[in-house]
């Protein structure tokens, strides 16, 4: 029984770190396409923005933690707004870094990801995405956000265990497209939103209270992270 048990571990963890082969050109030229149609138009884009929520607030809360504050709650609302609330200091770097993380976080995973894919660590990817979901499951404080966030977690389950090699691969470019398309979008939201007078208590706004640097600038940083990302993750999976 204990040696079956070893063998099970052991080849759980050669599944886990082992590399797979990369997927043929045209999946991830498909793959791209399929992000492209689910960020470009706005009647889609109103949906499927619930999965770069899930991203921003999961970056605030993150980054919250790992700075020492008290993570307290995050809620997902269905108009794609979020909320993340963490203890701690009013100020200082821990705070800056917590709300400099929201707009940032979804290409820095969709950069992360993509290093992944370029290595061949595709089910490493969906494993680690699952764990992460399930961690954030625990800090959501609403019915909304906890049924975002299982349906998002479900998918990754059902895709990293009941499907074969190829759908598993195109699975995972496909929501690594995603982070990077879709987390450019957010920032050019903000930006036309400011323009118009609105979204004063946002993200760039409350950086700019904290640090006394303009807001723009902070605006300037979401695009440049952003863009970057897109090029830098694009291009590894390109030449995957």
């Amino acid at each position: 029984m204990d040696s079956l048990a070893v063998t099970s571990l052991a080849g759980l963890w050669d599944r886990l770190s082992g590399t797979q082969s990369d997927p043929d050109v045209w999946v991830v030229i498909a793959t791209l396409a399929a992000a492209l149609a689910v960020v470009v138009p706005h009647p889609v884009w109103r949906i499927s923005r619930n999965a770069v929520t899930i991203a921003h607030e999961g970056g605030h809360g993150l980054v919250a933690l790992l700075t020492g504050r008290q993570l307290t709650g995050i809620r997902l609302h269905s108009d794609t707004s979020g909320l993340t609330v963490s203890r701690g200091k009013p100020y200082g770097l821990g705070m800056i870094l917590t709300a400099a993380a929201g707009y940032t976080a979804p290409s820095l995973l969709g950069l992360g990801g993509a290093a992944l894919l370029a290595a061949g660590r595709i089910t490493l990817l969906l494993w680690l995405a699952t764990a992460l979901l399930l961690v954030m499951l625990v800090m959501i404080r609403n019915a909304y956000g906890v049924l975002t966030v299982v349906l998002a977690g479900g998918a990754f389950v059902l895709v990293s265990w009941l499907t074969d090699a190829q759908v598993q691969a195109a699975f995972a470019y496909a929501v690594v497209w995603f982070l990077l398309l879709g987390g450019v979008r957010p920032p050019f939201e903000l930006q036309a939103k400011r323009m118009r007078g609105g979204a004063g208590d946002s993200d760039a706004d409350q950086l700019s209270r904290l640090t006394h640097v303009p807001a723009g600038l902070w605006l300037f940083l979401f695009h440049a992270v952003s863009l970057c990302s897109l090029l830098g993750g694009g291009r590894w999976l390109l030449e995957g």
